[in-house]
């Protein structure tokens, strides 16, 4: 389907003075050329200027039958007619032939001319091109200025190179694109092609090429071929052409037979499977590089009777490759960002995306049968016999989301490149002819003949058609016709056009607010801007390149001036338009309702002014709409630091008791929030638990209305309505009750709550565990957590009750680890702080002591975290009776239990007990602790037997078993003796000494046994044991 909509794309016209009749034009560089019919002679006029004054004429070598420009290298390229034999010629310099007895110089391909004025580069230049075969079409490269011909069978690719007058014909070759930044040396250089590749295509005769970047696109009278030819500058050890030389069907042994071949479209790798072989000749001397062909499209169409159309009117042409630069490219970046290829039949076109994978995007119906059509950045231009149309183009819906792949989520939109195309108010006119574009100016020739040799040629016989669907040749017009014009019609601005088409979507928005064809303009209109945006830096890129442009270097900053504030004005313009797709998808079904989020966020507008622009009339019957409230919930869920009035935040939560009441617990909890009436809300609030029943978020927001009014009795009597752990999952739905984060990553930005505030005064159990389960749940991080206490002030209570709770909740080793490190340094730290506050009585009560009771106690800990062990009998031998203060104790027994866990660490926290003196028992007993953890075992007996022998036998039972059964022996037993030997009166060292030789006794031999007992004289002692020993030995 084609919009049709009453904008006119046209500012102004004017007539182009010429002296005989135009047979064919062209244009580009800011020049206009004319071939007069029955004259050899090529015009050049000003489109810049206004009247478009000549700027050179120049004859050729013959009769013009076709003639194309290059904007890379400023050059033209024509097929001439002379006594019956056709040529291709170039024509370099001709902006030199402004004195039209100026010299020129005629060569050769390859043959480069002496001389001052070839040197200097002041003399025009005609390079005759030879061909093995006639040439039909000829194309010219926008990207590097290459050359792409079209003979019957075979197309041609002749490289632009930039060559130096003093070489030789085999001299040093520079490639033009290289050559192009080059200021001084290019002007003593001569352009010069080489030829590089033939391509074969026995089974197409093309009627028109087109090339760029490497790409070729070949037409014949009902088939579309386009290929990719790339470069590599390694060889190749594979030779391809045998894979694409195919046996050729004898279709002249069946002449007499009409062949139809069925519609075909084939895109992408499924190209190659069409019946059209190609293959490759590398011609080039000088270039190493190595070709290589790919299929990228195929399209056939069937010869049938549609749209008006007889079958031998209906041909293909327009075939158009174009380019499409962004100003997000570098200049140095010759590869466009996108590529298309645009071709016609006479009633309908098509545009195909290349790049990034082939895709129709538009698929152009025109009213009545086209004649020629030219695709341009913004517009389609088409001709029929009496109009100029234009239709729009997709180009920047694809260039958009090449340049920024995540342009489609909640952030930024683009209208799709699938959107329907839409046709503007055509321009009458009178035998139209022929077209080309140049910039913002559209040449159209007219002619009141009623048939032209173009018009015949269409008409000659195709490939595979029998010889009954020939007619006549086709017949030469006179020099005299009946009447002609030459127009340039300019193009009015994006910006203009686009205001054109706001207005136009005003009467829209006025008639019916929720239309389709509303939303279709204003989409039209957003792609008019995104391509003017997209292309701004390209656009004056190309005007100081330029050629016509030269003489104009001192308006430069003008210039740029200018060009800074159209962008400006295009931005401003960009984000009104976004608002106003945001009008109209707030109001569109739930298809496309999501689009309102994006649009208004790149619309720049408040979130005060779009619900503005959404209240609904008094008189009207509608609600809000479904894209309006997906925007409200979507910028009340954002982590933003804005606050909404209370008169706006309180309209907000009247859209939604409305609208969907169901979200009023999420909108309340939203820190844009922080202003709403809590009176207010509460009377909403209660009227959603009257009729949906006790919720315990709602029970919580309700709650925490009440704290904001300073009613305290009620605000714990609603809490105390449900049993902590239905809070906790309340605080997991909605994480926003407790926190408030803001809109950077950092956790410095997270806040609690006035909530939060509360909690740790009237319930801290129930805020570290629902900040744990937070945690677990993957709604905060724990360094966020640490943000949270440090701004709640109770990093040294609260904070540490969190990271035990966390302990004991925790499956993940990382946290785990980090944890097990944190809270054995928060440990010692208290131990160490009480220990400065014993010996110095002036001192004041350190940061780190805990403010209140920790919500755990170490026998807590160690029933119910595995993390935390029971302690072990030796160290309540070690442990003092009494301990300065209760949280002193709880801080040992709790480091304690760690050092008795499976988890901890020791060599984690050894530099940490460092601090710890070994003075007193509790202290040597976290040292033996850890000591033992890194199995020092002879050390710590030692230690054991030189502080506490008391504990020593406790200590072995514990530690020395199993695999360690064998130190009672080897290393408690002779440290025993040695001791008892030096201190007989040592009761507490005999008594640990007997109960040593109890259990040698029990776990040896007699032999090994009466090896232990030492040669002093002391034997009779050992007597007993060594019995006892026997006798166990006997039994068993």
């Amino acid at each position: 389907m084609v919009h049709v909509y009453n904008c006119h794309p046209f500012a102004s016209q004017q007539i182009v003075q010429v002296e005989q009749a135009p047979r064919l034009v062209c244009c580009g560089g800011g020049a206009l050329f004319v071939v007069a019919s029955g004259r050899c002679k090529v015009e050049a006029y000003n489109l810049e200027r206004q009247g478009c004054p000549l700027i050179c004429r120049f004859a050729t070598m013959g009769t013009v039958k076709s003639i194309s420009y290059s904007k890379i290298g400023d050059y033209l390229v024509t097929i001439e007619e002379k006594n019956n034999a056709t040529y291709l010629q170039a024509y370099t310099n001709w902006r030199n032939q402004a004195e039209e007895k100026a010299r020129v110089g005629v060569r050769l391909l390859g043959h480069l001319l002496g001389g001052a004025s070839v040197r200097s580069g002041v003399q025009m230049e005609i390079i005759e091109i030879p061909l093995s075969e006639h040439p039909v079409a000829v194309a010219c490269c926008p990207v590097t200025g290459d050359l792409l011909v079209g003979c019957e069978n075979s197309l041609v690719l002749f490289t632009l190179k930039r060559q130096s007058p003093q070489q030789n014909p085999q001299g040093l070759c520079l490639n033009m694109q290289q050559s192009q930044g080059q200021t001084s040396s290019s002007n003593h250089s001569a352009l010069d092609f080489e030829r590089s590749v033939i391509m074969h295509v026995p089974k197409f005769i093309p009627k028109q090429v087109a090339l760029c970047g490497g790409y070729v696109a070949v037409q014949a009278d009902l088939e579309v071929l386009v290929l990719k030819l790339e470069t590599h500058s390694e060889s190749k050890a594979t030779d391809e052409s045998s894979d694409t030389t195919e046996s050729e069907d004898h279709l002249e042994d069946q002449a007499d037979f009409l062949f139809i071949p069925k519609h075909q479209e084939l895109l992408g790798d499924r190209a190659k499977d069409c019946d059209i072989p190609v293959s490759i000749e590398k011609t080039g001397l000088e270039d190493k590089r190595q070709y290589t062909l790919s299929y990228v499209l195929f399209r056939r169409f069937t010869p049938e009777f549609f749209h008006g159309c007889s079958v031998e009117e209906t041909q293909l042409h327009s075939l158009q490759l174009y380019p499409f630069f962004t100003s997000h490219q570098s200049a140095s970046v010759d590869e466009p960002a996108c590529l298309f290829c645009f071709f016609s039949l006479p009633a309908i076109g098509y545009l195909y995306s290349l790049k990034g994978g082939v895709e129709l995007l538009s698929t152009y119906e025109y009213p009545e049968k086209i004649l020629e059509a030219v695709l341009t950045d913004h517009l389609l231009h088409v001709i029929t016999r009496s109009a100029l149309q234009c239709f729009t183009v997709r180009c920047a819906a694809v260039a958009a989301r090449i340049v920024d792949p995540y342009i489609d989520t909640t952030m930024k939109a683009c209208p799709p490149s699938s959107l329907e195309v839409c046709a503007l108010r055509m321009q009458l006119f009178i035998g139209l002819r022929s077209i080309c574009v140049c910039g913002c100016h559209v040449v159209l020739l007219s002619t009141a003949d009623t048939d032209t040799p173009e018009e015949t040629e269409r008409s000659t016989q195709r490939r595979g058609l029998s010889r009954k669907w020939t007619i006549s040749s086709a017949k030469e017009t006179t020099a005299v016709g009946h009447g002609w014009n030459l127009y340039v019609v300019d193009t009015v601005t994006p910006l203009t056009l686009y205001q054109e088409m706001d207005e136009y979507s005003r009467q829209y928005a006025e008639n019916n607010p929720q239309a389709q064809s509303l939303q279709h303009i204003l989409s039209e209109a957003h792609l008019l801007l995104r391509t003017s945006l997209l292309q701004t830096s390209e656009q004056q890129q190309k005007s100081e390149c330029d050629p016509t442009m030269l003489l104009q270097r001192d308006t430069q900053p003008e210039r740029n001036t200018a060009a800074q504030t159209d962008s400006e004005e295009l931005e401003e313009a960009l984000r009104q338009n976004c608002a106003q797709l945001g009008d109209c998808f707030s109001r569109a079904r739930q298809k496309d309702c999501h689009l309102a989020l994006p649009y208004y966020r790149m619309s720049g507008l408040s979130v005060t002014e779009i619900i503005t622009r959404n209240r609904p009339l008094p008189a009207s019957p509608h609600s809000y709409g479904l894209g309006f409230l997906f925007y409200l919930k979507h910028y009340l869920l954002e982590e933003t630091e804005q606050s909404l009035s209370q008169e706006t935040a309180d309209e907000v939560l009247d859209i939604f008791s409305q609208s969907e009441p169901s979200e009023l617990i999420s909108v309340c909890a939203s820190p844009s929030m922080t202003n709403i009436s809590p009176a207010r809300t509460l009377q909403i609030l209660q009227r959603l638990e009257d009729t949906s029943g006790v919720l315990v978020p709602l029970t919580i927001t309700m709650a925490n209305m009440m704290l904001r009014l300073d009613d305290l009795p009620q605000f714990t009597q609603l809490l105390d309505r449900h049993a902590e752990m239905l809070l906790v999952y309340s605080f997991i739905q909605e994480p926003r009750l407790l926190l408030h984060a803001g809109c950077g990553a950092e956790h410095t930005l997270i806040r609690p709550t006035a909530l939060t505030h509360q909690l740790v005064k009237s319930h801290p159990g129930l805020l570290v565990a629902g900040m744990v389960a937070l945690h677990e749940n993957n709604k905060i991080q724990l360094e966020q957590a640490d943000h949270i206490f440090k701004e709640l002030g109770c990093e040294n209570c609260l904070q540490v009750d969190f990271w035990e709770a966390t302990l004991m909740a925790s499956s993940q080793e990382a946290v785990i680890h980090e944890l097990l490190f944190r809270l054995a340094s928060i440990y010692i730290d208290r131990l160490t702080s009480m220990t400065s506050m014993t010996s110095d009585t002036h001192s004041s009560f350190d940061h780190t002591s805990p403010k209140r009771r920790s919500l755990k106690s170490a026998d807590d800990l160690i029933n119910s975290c595995s993390h935390y062990g029971a302690l072990y009998p030796w160290v309540t031998v070690l442990s003092p009776a009494y301990i300065s203060s209760f949280q002193h104790q709880e801080s040992l027994h709790k480091l304690q239990s760690l050092l008795c866990g499976p988890s901890l660490s020791a060599g984690s926290v050894l530099p940490l007990l460092e601090r710890l003196p070994e003075e007193t028992l509790w202290g040597f007993s976290l040292h033996l602790l850890c000591a033992t953890k890194r199995g020092q075992y002879d050390v710590c007996i030692e230690k054991i037997l030189d502080r506490c022998p008391q504990g020593i036998i406790a200590y072995a039972n514990h530690q020395l078993q199993d695999k360690k059964m064998v130190l009672w022996w080897k290393k408690l037993l002779p440290e025993l003796c040695n001791r008892t030997r030096a201190a007989t009166d040592n009761s507490i060292l005999l008594a640990a000494l007997k109960e040593t030789l109890v259990v040698v006794a029990m776990e040896t031999s007699p032999a090994d046994f009466l090896e232990l007992i030492p040669d002093d004289g002391t034997a009779a002692y050992f007597l007993p044991h060594l019995l006892t020993c026997s006798q166990r030995h006997l039994m068993t």
